[in-house]
């Protein structure tokens, strides 16, 4: 089942999508301004649904584009998929 992001929080830039038991978020960052400050560009992390765990960071992060964090969400979910 291909990922399909939705806008989660109205305010801020997060989006979030779920897949095969498996919860996919991407949130933009930048040092200064409204919302999450960090590095700029798009954090993209995933967990488990069913599980109370940390969410991990992709490799990568952050990304330049959103689309450069929706496609490593999407290979992260095709790694994760049970075979």
């Amino acid at each position: 089942m291909p990922l399909q992001f939705h806008r989660s929080v109205r305010d801020m830039e997060i989006w979030s999508a779920t897949s095969e038991g498996f919860s996919f978020v991407i949130s933009f960052e930048s040092p200064t301004g409204p919302g999450f400050h960090g590095r700029s560009g798009y954090l993209a992390s995933w967990r488990p649904l069913h599980k109370n765990q940390a969410a991990i960071k992709i490799g990568g992060s952050p990304f330049r584009t959103l689309a450069e964090a929706e496609g490593a969400c999407r290979d992260m979910a095709e790694h994760l998929a049970p075979q």
